[in-house]
């Protein structure tokens, strides 16, 4: 359980400690030892952090606690997947979920209790917006779900609840912790943006060696807008120029994410014209089916139109490939994720 009165340390990273440290009139190195049982062994409490002398852990905890979040409820499903519902230090939920594959596991974190962009699709946003989480609540969702699985969390994709360059700063502290605290590689970290143009620009001048993956789910502008109404103000010309941008400043690729909805933008044409859209752009498309929300007039493409829409995007020279459903009977599957209460 969270202490509501006390700062946490996760979210700190090893100079930030060691500071701290200092402060207390201790040597910095006890921030890498602070960091090292926060971060890779996955202590909850202060108590925990056996090398520190007795009297350095005392005044700590009358400051600080760890701030890891609160388990209130774990879901299983038959294909391995669990999600987690995770209470804060506010008693703000978020959600994570735990994705096991053949050769990896996925941590799918959030970064924001609720979402502002409003996708017509999405569980989250029908949820409303409250608060951006702190890059120490997001590297815990990680810390949470490892502490879970059955092998090591390899990857971490941003694509829970919210969207992630709307808040930034944390954001981008949450993957220097994971990378360099945590230990996972960049490179298998991926962040999901519904369109957030500013927030990929500045991206780019970071200069991470990360995952870049956009929702684009449309090729004209009037369906786009229904879809991602929080983002109507950029056109999906605009969306795709600034992707190629960011695939030359930064010399890596980025996956377009598409999900298909039956009569909605799930046609031949609509796939001839996505692949004339990206054909030039060093790019993949992940194509995603619907994932089933109460009360959603939408409706996923039928497999045969699915294969249909892939096959053409090959024909037109575009890598593509189709999202394994994971965790669809919990409700953990992409949109599904929303704001919780122990007994919803």
């Amino acid at each position: 359980m969270i202490e509501t009165t006390a700062t946490p340390l996760l979210g700190l990273n090893s100079l930030e400690l060691g500071s701290l440290a200092k402060a207390f009139g201790e040597p910095t190195f006890r921030g890498n030892q602070m960091a090292e049982w926060i971060y890779r062994k996955g202590i909850i409490s202060i108590g925990a952090m056996r090398n520190l002398h007795s009297s350095l852990i005392r005044r700590l905890e009358e400051e600080y606690c760890v701030g890891r979040p609160n388990l209130l409820k774990e879901q299983k499903a038959t294909d391995g997947t669990f999600k987690l519902l995770l209470q804060l230090q506010d008693k703000c939920t978020v959600e994570a979920v735990g994705l096991p594959y053949s050769g990896r596991f996925s941590a799918c974190v959030s970064t924001q209790v609720g979402c502002p962009v409003g996708c017509a699709f999405c569980a989250t946003g029908l949820s409303g917006f409250k608060r951006n989480l702190t890059a120490g609540e997001i590297v815990g969702q990680v810390l949470e779900l490892k502490a879970r699985a059955e092998k090591p969390v390899d990857h971490v994709v941003f694509m829970g609840m919210g969207e992630p360059l709307l808040n930034y700063d944390a954001t981008v502290k949450s993957l220097h912790l994971l990378a360099q605290e945590v230990g996972i590689s960049g490179r298998n970290l991926t962040i999901s943006t519904s369109g957030y143009i500013p927030g990929m620009m500045r991206l780019a001048d970071e200069n991470l060696p990360m995952t870049l993956a956009v929702s684009l789910h449309s090729t004209d502008d009037a369906t786009r807008q229904q879809l991602v109404p929080g983002f109507a103000r950029w056109s999906v010309a605009e969306i795709v120029q600034a992707c190629a941008t960011y695939v030359a400043q930064t010399g890596r690729r980025v996956t377009f994410e598409y999900c298909l909805i039956d009569g909605v933008n799930d046609s031949i044409l609509h796939a001839r014209k996505l692949g004339v859209l990206l054909k030039a752009l060093n790019c993949h498309v992940n194509l995603i089916s619907l994932n089933p929300i109460p009360d959603s007039p939408f409706k996923p493409s039928s497999s045969f139109r699915s294969s249909d829409f892939q096959k053409e995007l090959i024909h037109c020279g575009v890598k593509v490939t189709r999202r394994q459903r994971k965790g669809i009977e919990i409700d953990a599957a992409c949109g599904q994720l929303r704001q919780k209460s122990i007994a919803g």
